[in-house]
């Protein structure tokens, strides 16, 4: 029984000895696996909206209802809007990870290599240019000399409006109005400015209001197609003849308008699960038919002023994962997770498995072979460089090495070698002893003539 215990304690100390490299390198893939390995998730993710009665906040809140299912708080912070929530994004030291922003509103000239991206457009947003008159305009540059609207500090539509007057070259002087939405629609409606910029949806009470108010109109852009051209990130939209009230046959004729994208902007750290998650929350809010919009139509990459995150990229390709698709949110990623540490560790796992046996015999064989190399010495010096008067060392040789032998702790599985080895030993003595007897013959022989001299006088 302790023989047993014994011989299977040798047999794991060598399966061990033959392990710990495998476990090794293993161990190794491991910690480099784990590099690559996006840590889990936050449960909290900051987003800059916008004002609390602006489209932009509206939205955001539908998103952090779809997100809160998915154990997800989306912490809105409201702004005056794009342009605050574009320095939100840019500035290091503030937690903010996503920001709905509107196309053109770009850094700052002379800042590059921002740490920013884009998940898509999600909806147009229609630049609607209301102004006072008796004549139709249908070009910018008509403005020049009237006092106009372009909106707030840090709004969205205010670097839009001033853009479009500068390539029209209306002077941005004194009659620049920082006015925006309801303030600057009433302003409007009370002759105190002459044009107002504003961007809002269809639906908006301030779109509604300048709609019907009587002595206002709206501008029919004429020139659509190459402000489109010029600037990428507008699209030329049409509202069409009774569109606003079938009714009344309002408007009397197709309007050509201009249209910015609302754009789902991040820091490039945010991580990519919560990425496919506001794609998901997008296309719930932004992906059936709207006014200016077909189904489907949303979310999508239109604005190129930021580089498409690769997330997008994959989900505007195939869809979310198919992990996604089948398991909840957190099991989704917490098995995305192991599969890319796994796979490179199997990877590792499989040769090696093959060359562990291998391993493990060369090692028990081993033990085998240092004696083999001493036998052969022995055997050689026998063949070549016999001395007769050494056959006690050569003998004494011989047990050394047979008692090695018998040290050498080798599993049951492997006795063989060591029986082998025996037999070997034992086929050197009988070498040895054949070597010896001719010596011992000659001897005899030599004795014989001198015993019969001495019988026959």
């Amino acid at each position: 029984m302790v023989e047993q215990v014994r011989a299977r304690l040798i047999s794991l100390r060598d399966l061990l000895a033959t392990a710990w490299p495998i476990v090794l390198v293993v161990t190794l893939g491991f910690l480099v696996a784990l590099h690559f390995v996006k840590p889990a998730p936050p449960s909290r993710v900051v987003m800059a909206a916008g004002p609390e009665d602006g489209a932009y906040y509206a939205f955001a809140k539908q998103y952090a209802k779809i997100l809160a299912k998915q154990g997800i708080t989306l912490d809105i912070r409201t702004t005056a809007g794009s342009e605050e929530n574009l320095q939100h994004l840019l500035n290091d030291d503030d937690p903010t990870e996503v920001a709905l922003i509107q196309g053109g509103v770009t850094p700052p000239a002379g800042v590059e290599d921002t740490p920013l991206e884009t998940l898509g457009s999600v909806y147009y947003e229609p630049l609607w240019v209301f102004y006072r008159g008796r004549r139709p305009l249908t070009q910018l540059h008509e403005l020049a000399g009237k006092r106009i609207a372009v909106g707030g500090e840090g709004s969205g539509v205010r670097p839009l409006a001033t853009t479009l007057l500068k390539a029209n070259e209306v002077p941005l002087d004194r009659h620049i109005s920082a006015l925006g939405g309801l303030k600057a629609a009433e302003e409007l409606q009370q002759g105190r400015i002459d044009a107002a910029f504003i961007i809002a949806a269809t639906e908006a009470p301030v779109v509604q209001v300048l709609l019907r108010s009587p002595g206002i109109r709206l501008m029919h852009f004429s020139q659509a197609e190459a402000y489109s051209r010029q600037f990428p990130y507008l699209s030329r939209i049409t509202l069409p003849e009774g569109g606003v009230d079938l009714a009344r046959n309002f408007p009397k004729r197709d309007t050509e308008m201009l249209a910015a994208t609302a754009n789902l902007v991040i820091h490039e750290d945010l991580h990519p699960a919560v990425q496919t998650l506001l794609l998901e929350a997008a296309k719930q809010v932004h992906g059936g038919p709207g006014f200016f919009r077909k189904p489907g139509e949303f979310p999508a990459y239109r604005d190129r002023s930021y580089p498409l995150a690769d997330m997008a990229k994959r989900y505007y390709q195939s869809g979310p994962s198919l992990l996604q698709r089948y398991l909840p949110f957190w099991a989704a990623v917490l098995v995305e997770r192991l599969i890319i540490l796994l796979v490179p560790l199997f990877a590792l796992l499989l040769p090696l498995m093959k060359l562990a046996p291998s391993l493990y015999s060369w090692r028990v064989r081993s033990k085998i072979f240092r004696c083999y190399g001493d036998l052969k010495f022995l055997e050689n010096e026998l063949k070549e460089h016999y001395d007769p008067g050494s056959k006690l060392e050569y003998l004494d040789r011989l047990d050394r090495i047979e008692e090695e032998a018998n040290r050498r702790n080798i599993p049951l599985a492997y006795s063989d070698l060591l029986y082998t080895l025996r037999e070997h030993i034992e086929l050197v003595r009988h070498t040895l002893d054949r070597l010896d007897h001719p010596r011992t013959e000659a001897l005899a022989a030599s004795a014989q003539p001198t015993e019969k001299g001495t019988s026959h006088p």
